[in-house]
């Protein structure tokens, strides 16, 4: 039974939810503030968390980047009443793996948390038996999500190892920009494509202590991860 964190104030709402997805097979710890939240994250093992956007004490934004600090590895999306476009962005750019806009229907939630978590699972799957892999002088540890090059190390989040992975699989090859969006975001949208350009500005800084590696963009094209 999968194990899920839910994060929601709004008290009628959240009661819904949690039986709804008890209902569907899933284990709920439901928190009514973001401090809440952070406390049962600290303290529990989840296989993904919803969090709602605006909450009490600790919101959804901020708390996401809390618990990226404590596990990057754990997948999470929002859940807000507001349309705003910024909104969407932020969500993405923090390496959120879906965003819904309430109101919703609660089988569209199941169905968006049942993909990422089999996304998840079949990335695990594809891992290589030698967890760390020679990235020209960079190691990067797909297992433990760390990239690290002499004394310098980064502790990636998991999108950012998923889209390493798939770049390295496919490097000095010309790819299109829906093939890694559907690859890695699984939706090759507007906003899952400014993701994408978010997450790979922050790849190309942190592979820059190598001048042998570099992502090479190929306008209205796509992009080629070379290693020299």
């Amino acid at each position: 039974m999968k194990h899920i964190l839910l994060a929601e104030d709004d008290l009628d709402f959240g009661n819904i939810l949690k039986q709804y997805l008890e209902i569907s097979g899933y284990q709920i710890t439901w928190a009514k503030d973001g401090q809440e939240a952070l406390e049962f994250f600290k303290n529990g093992n989840f296989n993904i968390c919803v969090f709602d956007v605006m909450m009490p004490k600790i919101d959804g934004f901020t708390l996401a980047e809390k618990v990226i600090d404590i596990n990057p590895e754990t997948p999470f999306i929002f859940l807000t009443a507001r349309k705003m476009k910024e909104d969407k962005i932020k969500g993405l750019k923090l390496g959120a793996d879906d965003y819904i806009v309430k109101p919703f229907e609660a089988d569209e939630l199941v169905l968006r948390l049942s993909n990422i978590l089999k996304r998840t699972e079949k990335v695990a799957s594809q891992l290589p038996q030698e967890s760390i892999i020679k990235i020209s002088e960079y190691n990067f540890d797909a297992t433990r999500l760390e990239l690290s090059h002499n004394d310098y190390k980064k502790q990636l989040t998991q999108k950012e190892g998923e889209l390493i992975l798939f770049l390295f699989n496919h490097k000095n090859q010309l790819l299109k920009r829906e093939d890694i969006l559907k690859a890695v975001w699984e939706n090759d949208d507007f906003f899952s494509g400014r993701s994408m350009d978010v997450f790979i500005s922050r790849l190309r800084k942190y592979f820059k202590q190598d001048s042998s590696i570099s992502i090479e963009s190929i306008r209205g094209v796509g992009l080629e991860f070379k290693v020299r």
